[in-house]
């Protein structure tokens, strides 16, 4: 694993713009921090986003694990690359010849995969916790420790996404048309998300069963959005009169769906590559 490890490391060190892409990646997860910074200051309106309640424990684990999977597109980018990299330098040919098995080769991909999701995780992680006890008007262990589970629901989302990611490298060879493609599958996914909800007419929960199975909505579904969870936001629907009741608890069927997608993803990826003449 280590070696494996060690060969990817090297061919995306040495690349370039595979470097700055990473390098951006984590300074926009350091990035998060600046919301707490964030302020309005106009005549009698007066708003300082971080004392919204936005970084108390438990909530900070939900809301950091929701911004932080926004940017995993930079991430998506070099993953793409690495893969279209593989094919244009020859560099894929070369580690066969060297002894390197396609299984190995996929494996190698896998690894770097799941170590950049895990890397992610530890960040948004480290970043939440010191945020958390700056800001945060609760302070016991018992708080600060709960809902810990949207790190692992952020763990499962990236390594699904950057599966995907991975599976589309090695389908469409090159990076911007294995990107644009991935928007395409984005789109058809709303398009059939929009025909199944308002088209078919079918009840919420019959429509959120056939739905919850599409990759990228199976991904999305991990780490609910969580404005409405603010204490503000519910004020102010009250006052409108409406009510704003949902459930955000990271479920075990949706991290299942996840991990079913991110197998295939992988699975596919070397079932090409062993068809494939290179």
């Amino acid at each position: 694993m280590l070696r494996l490890l060690h060969i990817e490391f090297i061919k995306l060190w040495n690349n370039r713009a595979s470097k700055l892409l990473i390098l951006a990646y984590f300074a926009l997860l350091t990035s998060i921090a600046l919301i707490a910074s964030i302020k309005f200051d106009i005549g009698p309106i007066k708003f300082h986003l971080a004392e919204q309640g936005i970084f108390n424990f438990p909530y900070i684990w939900h809301f950091n694990t929701y911004v932080a999977a926004a940017v995993k597109f930079f991430l998506a980018i070099v993953i793409v690359s690495m893969m279209a990299n593989e094919y244009s330098n020859k560099t894929i040919k070369q580690n066969l010849i060297d002894g390197l098995s396609k299984k190995e080769f996929i494996l190698s991909k896998f690894y770097t995969v799941a170590v950049f999701s895990f890397l992610s995780t530890l960040f948004v992680f480290v970043i939440s916790l010191i945020l958390g006890l700056i800001f945060s008007s609760i302070t016991e262990a018992h708080w600060i420790f709960s809902d810990l589970e949207y790190l692992f629901a952020f763990f499962v989302k990236l390594m699904g996404f950057f599966s995907l990611c991975l599976f589309l490298g090695i389908l469409i060879k090159r990076s911007a048309f294995a990107l644009g493609f991935l928007f395409v599958w984005f789109v058809i996914e709303k398009i059939a998300y929009g025909l199944i909800r308002f088209e078919i007419k079918a009840t919420k929960e019959s429509w959120h069963y056939i739905t919850q199975f599409f990759p990228l909505e199976s991904m999305s579904n991990l780490i609910k959005e969580p404005i409405t969870r603010l204490g503000a936001v519910k004020e102010l629907a009250g006052q409108i009169g409406e009510t704003v009741s949902f459930n955000y608890a990271v479920k075990f069927h949706e991290i299942i769906i996840v991990l079913c997608w991110t197998t295939l993803f992988i699975f596919l990826s070397y079932k090409l590559l062993k068809k494939r003449d290179l």
